[in-house]
């Protein structure tokens, strides 16, 4: 069945992952789709897959999400679906083996009897570089991304917009405090979108998935089987699991759904 038969959907951070995932799915069902990446090797080899148009842009540049938008504009005239999936790694190889070893290291503490003497004291070491670089990646560039995909949509009273949160965004997570606030963010603009933009036809969803198997959970890969064990569905998600909620909710079997949280995350955090 195509159930985004002849819709026009733009994918951000959908060279790889996630992104990719839900491109994939969206064409399967019949969508067209144009595929937004900052990586153009990988964002042209995606779309060239799946016989979709490649726009290379950092999300978090205002400048170049304007750009891009009137690209699709000039373009194609019309948008039906937003993804806005573009996001960064929540600290590099390095940093998520101490975060890890730190973390270890309490629990013993912990499972003793002894004083927690080890702390991550992420938020204290945190610069402001990388602050503003989560914040800039994931909450600016949904902000960008929507306001210009709205000057597109708001004339044809119609259309879907799909902002990627997170369990963190809820639930929080010791040593995650940029990347848990970004998604914060993201949840809460999203329900105010819903409400403003339901006069017009425009349905706003965000999708806020537990632990999923990309890259950007590799670093952690030491501590998945504990992930695993607490959830329980006994797993971590896969990049599918993500897309197929994408597809139900740009369809229009949710065309009573907005202002949602859609969370994928095998039971892990019940009270999304």
């Amino acid at each position: 069945m195509k159930r985004l038969d002849g819709k026009l959907a733009l994918i951000t951070g959908a060279a790889i992952g996630l992104g990719a995932a839900i491109a994939r799915r969206f064409h399967e069902e019949g969508a067209q789709v144009i595929v937004n990446d900052v990586n153009a090797e990988a964002v042209e080899a995606t779309a060239k897959e799946l016989d979709g148009a490649a726009v290379i842009a950092d999300v978090s540049d205002s400048a170049a999400v304007t750009d891009m938008f009137a690209q699709v504009s000039d373009r194609y005239g019309r948008l039906d679906v937003l993804v806005n999936n573009a996001g960064i790694g929540l600290q590099s190889d390095k940093e998520a083996q101490r975060f890890m070893d730190l973390t270890r290291k309490q629990a013993e503490e912990l499972a003793r009897g002894d004083a927690i003497e080890t702390h991550t004291d992420f938020t204290v070491n945190l610069g402001d570089e990388a602050w503003h670089r989560m914040i800039g990646v994931h909450l600016n560039g949904t902000f960008y991304c929507t306001r210009e995909a709205l000057r597109i949509m708001n004339p044809q009273n119609s259309g879907v917009i799909l902002n990627m949160g997170s369990i963190m965004g809820t639930a929080g997570g010791s040593g995650l405090s940029s990347y848990c606030a970004a998604k914060a963010g993201i949840m809460g603009f999203t329900r105010s979108l819903a409400r403003e933009l339901a006069s017009r036809n425009i349905r706003v969803n965000s999708i806020a998935p537990g632990f999923i198997e990309t890259a950007m959970t590799e670093p952690f890969r030491a501590v998945h089987k504990g992930i695993a064990d607490q959830t329980p569905m006994r797993r971590l998600g896969d990049p599918d699991d993500v897309a197929w909620a994408a597809v139900y909710l740009a369809s229009d079997e949710a065309k009573f759904v907005t202002g949602q949280a859609l969370s994928p995350n095998g039971g892990y955090h019940m009270s999304q």
